[in-house]
């Protein structure tokens, strides 16, 4: 199956990175202002000269790839199939600044599940995204028909960032299909529009380490929700643009260093789909989440994510059977840590699918 790649060349990236304008900055700050000059200098040394993006182009397009629905209803998915027809089937959801890449570590430890994983609209290898309103709820609803097409009628669905926004609308929308979920975080949205009358102290000190963390590192997030047209352009037309954007998040949200090989495999993602504007739509379209999500859920709290929320400010909002805390891990766990993310994963499924799970 072909993906979307837009007809960009090698050879227009490498003159692009060739003609790369270092900016005067401050020398000796390192991190502390943004993305490091002198490491961004060096990760694009080695996009240009030695980073072969053709070779993990073909690893991604030698996944399960399938098509479904049709129009503006279509969705591109990586459907790994058991080989037990009635196996449980679960659902992966990605979320920003990464793509269905956040999962590949972790499908070769599903093998005996059927395994669908979505790329949202707007992001690396879906369809492009031509028209405003792509909110949680209209990806959820897309989710939705995907699943019914493809012959999972009850599913789990396993998330994280945007993608656990996504998930509890799906939930709360189909309350007879969704089984069971497995978090690694509750909707961002909730610390948005939590009715404040009714929190206790631990919830209120959590919006005040929200609030302090939004002010520190939230910049992204004021850009993207407010005017994503403005920054966008300068990111599709430039790669070193685009690597300090998106470098600067993989790095400072994972507890692990990403490899420079992987750092650029998920950046050339959003350069060679061009899709780096389109994935800020979530940022700037929004409906409220789901106000509480009855279907049984199993949160992973990984030490090093972002904004990690309580178990009791999170079970306001979703039916938090078990709360399982790890010290290792970061924002992108089912990539940092897939072992720890799979066996919290069967979790959820065996309380969604209790008969059919196998021992981990």
């Amino acid at each position: 199956m072909s993906l979307p790649l837009r007809p960009i060349s090698d050879d227009d990236l490498y003159r692009r990175l060739a003609a790369t304008r270092r900016p005067g900055l401050p020398r000796g700050v390192g991190w502390e202002r943004g993305t490091d000059a002198d490491f961004l200098a060096n990760l694009l040394d080695f996009w240009r000269h030695r980073y072969d993006w053709r070779t993990h182009e073909a690893r991604i397009l030698n996944l399960p790839w399938e098509s479904v629905g049709a129009g503006d209803r279509a969705l591109r998915v990586v459907h790994q199939r058991a080989a037990l027809p009635d196996a449980p089937a679960v659902v992966l959801l990605h979320g920003w600044p990464d793509s269905v890449l956040r999962f590949e570590r972790v499908l070769p430890l599903l093998d005996d599940v059927h395994v669908v994983v979505p790329a949202l609209p707007g992001f690396p290898f879906a369809y492009e995204l031509t028209k405003p309103g792509m909110t949680g709820v209209a990806m959820a609803s897309l989710i939705a028909d995907a699943m019914d097409s493809l012959g999972h009628d009850r599913y789990i669905v396993s998330a994280g960032d945007f993608g656990a926004d996504v998930a509890e609308q799906l939930a709360a929308m189909h309350p007879d299909r969704i089984a069971a979920l497995h978090l690694t975080n509750i909707s961002p949205l909730h610390a948005v529009f939590a009715d404040r009358s009714t929190l206790d102290p631990e919830a209120f000190r959590y919006l005040d380490a929200v609030a302090v963390w939004q002010r520190r590192e939230g910049g992204y997030i004021a850009q993207q929700s407010t005017k994503p047209h403005t920054v966008a352009p300068a990111l599709m037309d430039s790669p070193a643009g685009l690597a300090a954007w998106l470098v600067e998040k993989l790095r400072s949200w994972s507890d692990i260093p990403f490899s420079e090989d992987d750092l650029l495999t998920w950046i050339s993602a959003y350069w060679f789909t061009g899709t780096i504007g389109t994935s800020f739509a979530p940022y700037v379209e929004f409906t409220p989440p789901a106000p509480y999500v009855q279907t049984p859920t199993v949160l992973s709290a990984f030490a090093h994510d972002i904004k990690l929320a309580p178990r009791g400010f999170a079970s306001r909002f979703v039916n938090v059977q078990e709360f399982i805390e790890h010290e290792n891990g970061g924002h992108f766990a089912a990539w940092e840590q897939p072992e720890q993310y799979a066996r919290d994963l069967r979790r959820a499924i065996a309380l969604g699918h209790p008969s059919l799970v196998r021992a981990s």
